[in-house]
């Protein structure tokens, strides 16, 4: 027997990627240029000012040629040397995560390590490091998107800073979203990337790379050259008279200007807003109709996913379905320690408009009774509504 055909959702309302903004999708369609022509060269140092403008560092940022887990695993081969001690950040999976790659490189890695529904605390990190002051370079995941959670980068930043050691940061489903910036939190390297909050395609690495973080690398013999893995091969391929070191991803630089374009044009602050609202009005909808947020509490709940404790008796990923059945909606599952736990409605790019936070509670609340769980879907929307309101 065939398989029934597939169709695409309605909505996308995931957790990332995210539909693309209808500018960014007349960029992904600009023509395909040669990367040594000498237009193209001079266009892509000028789209790496418009990120340096939007990242607001001073740095030129680093832009390498694959989707941020590319930026995320080659920070870890390029700054970390064997004799390093790493302290790794971990309050959810992804943040775990990081320190696999790390262990790859370090002499040691050591962690501080919370219930993935809960921050990290700057006081256990600075207690941490006076009792470890060998530490040379601290990982954080500024939103732990599979928990909907934000650490304190500001503060995290801070304490590292007085420290003297390195911090790298995945700023992957945040930056663009929220208020922060590398030069904010005193990172090393800030890692982020076009495909969440920005509303771009995947397929980039977007790394601002501090001058301290330039001459570690360049002093670790065992940083990569000649490899995917390389940011010290890209150090100066933003400018139109240096050659890249393989070909870039033309169509990406094409979307990732636009996307720019876009959030240059209406303004940080405002996405920032915009953003904030969406989430805040998903939270209260949420709440309204009898579930549980996975945050411990709302003040680290992100406000680019909002992610939602599954019911007792739900099976996840029958709750996801029904989403996805009966009114084409798709939504994101937890990952790994989370995967069944909770689902996530992601608020980033073109979705983060407050009144999908209504259409997000409408759907939540709906396909529970396809589940054999019944709420109170008008007290939800109608929350949903109200906070819209009270925060116009």
């Amino acid at each position: 027997m065939s398989k029934p055909k597939l169709t695409w959702p309605v909505m996308t309302l995931t957790s990332g990627p995210v539909d693309a903004y209808p500018a960014v999708l007349r960029g992904l369609s600009r023509p395909i240029a040669y990367d040594f022509d000498p237009a193209f060269q001079q266009f892509y140092e000028d789209v790496v000012g418009k990120a340096r403008t939007a990242m607001r560092t001073k740095e030129m940022p680093v832009i390498l040629h694959g989707e941020p887990v590319l930026g995320l695993e080659a920070a870890a081969a390029s700054l970390i040397a064997k004799g390093d001690v790493v302290l790794n950040l971990a309050s959810g999976v992804y943040g775990k995560g990081f320190g696999y790659w790390a262990a790859q490189y370090a002499k040691e890695v050591v962690e501080i390590e919370v219930p993935y529904n809960d921050a990290i605390d700057p006081a256990a990190v600075e207690a941490f490091l006076r009792k470890r002051p060998d530490v040379k370079i601290v990982s954080l995941c500024h939103h732990d998107t599979p928990s909907g959670t934000i650490n304190p980068a500001r503060e995290i930043g801070a304490v590292v800073a007085r420290h003297g050691a390195l911090l790298i940061v995945d700023a992957v489903s945040s930056f663009g979203g929220m208020g922060i910036h590398p030069d904010d939190c005193h990172a090393g390297i800030f890692v982020t990337g076009p495909n969440k909050c920005l509303g771009s395609a995947p397929g980039l690495s977007m790394l601002s790379v501090s001058s301290g973080a330039w001459e570690k690398m360049k002093s670790n013999p065992d940083a990569p050259r000649a490899s995917m893995l390389s940011i010290l091969d890209w150090e100066n391929a933003w400018r139109h008279d240096q050659p890249f070191p393989f070909t870039p991803s033309v169509a990406e630089m094409n979307g990732l200007d636009a996307a720019l374009d876009v959030y240059l044009d209406e303004g940080p602050e405002v996405i920032w807003k915009r953003h904030d609202r969406t989430a805040r009005a998903c939270r209260a909808g949420v709440q309204a109709m009898g579930l549980d947020l996975w945050p411990v509490r709302e003040a680290i709940a992100s406000p680019t996913t909002t992610a939602i404790a599954v019911p007792a008796g739900v099976v996840e990923a029958d709750w996801r379905a029904a989403i996805r059945t009966h009114y084409g909606v798709a939504v994101s599952s937890g990952r790994s320690e989370t995967l069944g736990k909770l689902i996530r409605v992601g608020h980033m790019g073109p979705t983060a408009q407050p009144i999908y936070a209504a259409v997000a509670v409408a759907v939540l609340g709906g396909a529970l009774k396809h589940v054999g769980k019944t709420v109170d879907v008008g007290a939800g929307v109608a929350a949903a509504m109200e906070s819209i309101d009270a925060t116009a």
